[in-house]
């Protein structure tokens, strides 16, 4: 695949890319999520562990990529198991692509109805966040890596104050006694979190575009470190607050933390909106990322023009996230993109890269 030089990004790029793309829905969902299956304060360290499978997972895609260097995914897997499986995995990829899509457009249509724009049709909300997405990804990855630079920043400096903030309701005894009931709830969790940090496959579409591609697994690194960081402070910030008890019977916990205290004196004294403010930004990368990676599968797999693609996805997406008729069916597609994702880059990534290592490919690492 030959490049030009304004479709490269660089090391840093691509660790923001895939930060941006672990921080969607999980940010407000994980406490509940994992809370209904650890039923312990110990959600923490059910959620550090789920980061460190996330990032040995991201290693071994990395790996893989660096293989063929100058290939996506979608271009070598052909060379690795043959035409039809490979266009068997790349087609369930793209899938899981379109189902993230909509699931992170629904999710976030949903959540500016309940809180900003009560009566709004879904449907108008979704319109939007799906054209201005369009736009961007029509420039190539260029773009979408610099608007993200720009996110990140802002969603660090909103979340840290005020996640911070409701330190005035912070209780220490709700964390309290750590593993008091041992080690197998920490472990019935780990599934949850692991799936919350969902990212990392991106790395086998983006090292081409890098122009240092050697420094993949540092990107990767990075790109899981933060967003481990993000959500340890979030689940413990929840649970101090709100208890393991109230978290499981609430929607999005997180923005109830934020809405159960005000500060006197502020320019801002409710700060939810500043939260949503940094929610829909990491929802619109998180669905912009993924918008781009399955048009680029169709157009890689079909050697055609990556353009009517983009344009083509936008009905299709469409669907999908009007497929859910409640939130418990929002959640239950989450889950289910959660295991598809599971049963995609869980072992055939490693297993691909145990054939190709036995085939020869061409290690950038060693170049």
């Amino acid at each position: 695949m030959i490049l030009s030089p304004k479709d490269q990004i660089t090391t840093p790029q691509t660790a923001v890319i895939v930060i941006n793309f672990i921080l969607g829905s999980g940010l407000f969902t994980l406490p509940r999520s994992a809370a209904e299956k650890v039923h312990t304060p110990d959600i923490w360290i059910s959620v550090i562990l789920g980061g460190i499978i996330a990032i040995i997972a991201g290693v071994i895609m990395v790996k893989l990529s660096q293989q063929f260097p100058d290939k996506t995914f979608y271009q070598y897997i052909n060379e690795i198991v043959g035409k039809w499986v490979g266009s068997l995995l790349s087609s369930g990829i793209i899938l899981y692509f379109l189902m993230t899509c909509g699931f992170q457009l629904r999710a976030m249509a949903e959540v500016v109805r309940y809180l900003l724009l009560e009566g709004t049709p879904t449907w108008a909300i979704t319109m939007i966040f799906m054209w201005v997405s369009l736009y961007l990804i029509i420039g190539g990855i260029n773009p979408i890596a610099r608007l993200f630079e720009i996110i990140l920043p802002l969603t660090v400096i909103l979340f840290l104050v005020v996640t911070f903030m409701s330190f005035k309701i912070f209780e220490i005894d709700n964390l309290r006694p750590v593993l008091g009931e041992g080690f197998i709830p920490v472990l019935q969790g780990v599934k949850t979190t692991a799936l919350a940090f969902s990212g990392p496959e991106v790395m086998l579409l983006l090292v081409p575009f890098m122009n240092q591609p050697k420094k993949a697994v540092k990107a990767l690194l990075v790109g899981v470190s933060i967003p481990l960081i993000f959500y340890v402070v979030s689940v413990v910030m929840v649970i101090g607050a709100l208890s393991v008890d109230g978290v499981v019977t609430r929607t999005w916990p997180t923005l109830d933390l934020i809405r159960s205290f005000e500060i006197s004196g502020l320019i801002f004294e409710r700060f939810e909106s500043l939260l949503l403010v940094v929610w829909i930004m990491q929802i619109f990368a998180t669905f912009t990322i993924t918008y781009f990676a399955a048009a680029l599968g169709l157009a890689q797999l079909s050697k055609k023009s990556i353009h009517p693609f983009m344009f083509g996805l936008l009905p299709v997406l469409y669907i999908i996230a009007m497929v859910p008729e409640n939130m418990n069916d929002l959640f239950k597609l989450g889950d289910f993109v959660g295991n598809v994702a599971l049963f995609l880059f869980g072992l055939p990534p490693l297993l691909l890269l145990i054939i190709s290592r036995v085939k020869g490919g061409t290690d950038e690492t060693n170049a």
